[in-house]
């Protein structure tokens, strides 16, 4: 498994190895060995996500509050994808930057997106699958969205459309990261560190 890891801390990707032959090909996108190297604890898998989009379809900027947050593992078993993760943490030296990795089913590379991230991909193909695997479940008044098309964070999606985005109603009418900023709904980056050394220390007491 090969790991490289961004500016933006929390974000990290991970490459798996894999095994074609006659019948097919086999491959693990999720190594836990990998993962606790990279990130310092293990992935709390508290819900699986299966999501099937089209071409054009933007799905996101999404994220939930902090504490507890949701993280997501995220990598594409079908079709292929731009995955998009935001630093939406206020008082992080990031704040505002973004980080972009293209996930698809011909490399199966996956993607850590950190409690307090903002997460959203674009569908580069039709039938595009993106599977989640989540530390935390749904919880509807935890989960807040940031537009996907806000012309200041600048994400990169008229390089990859084909056509005219498709978003849900609810993305499209999400405030822009300044709104949210002045909203408060955003995560604060000291309670996001605070988070992260609570899951590492947790582990070291079990390890």
């Amino acid at each position: 498994m090969r790991v490289r890891s961004f500016e933006i801390s929390g974000v990290h990707e991970f490459t798996p190895k894999s095994f074609p032959d006659h019948r097919g090909l086999f491959v693990a996108p999720f190594q836990e060995s990998a993962f606790l190297e990279a990130v310092g604890h293990p992935l709390r898998l508290a819900q699986t996500n299966h999501s099937v989009s089209a071409r054009n379809v933007i799905r996101g900027v999404h994220f939930a509050d902090v504490p507890p947050g949701q993280a997501k593992y995220v990598y594409c078993p079908q079709g292929s994808l731009i995955d998009v993760v935001v630093d939406i943490r206020v008082g992080s030296p990031t704040f505002g930057q973004w980080a972009a990795a293209k996930l698809d089913s011909t490399e199966y590379r996956a993607l850590y997106t950190a409690e307090g991230l903002g997460h959203a991909f674009l569908a580069l193909e039709d039938d595009t699958v993106l599977a989640y695997l989540c530390s935390t479940p749904f919880n509807p008044s935890a989960e807040h969205g940031i537009a996907p098309l806000d012309a200041e964070l600048g994400l990169p999606w008229e390089h990859y459309l084909s056509g005219e985005p498709v978003l849900s109603e609810k993305d499209r009418a999400a405030p822009t990261l300044a709104e949210a900023a002045e909203l408060g709904l955003l995560p604060a980056y000291e309670t996001c560190q605070a988070r992260y050394a609570e899951l590492r220390e947790q582990h070291a007491a079990r390890s």
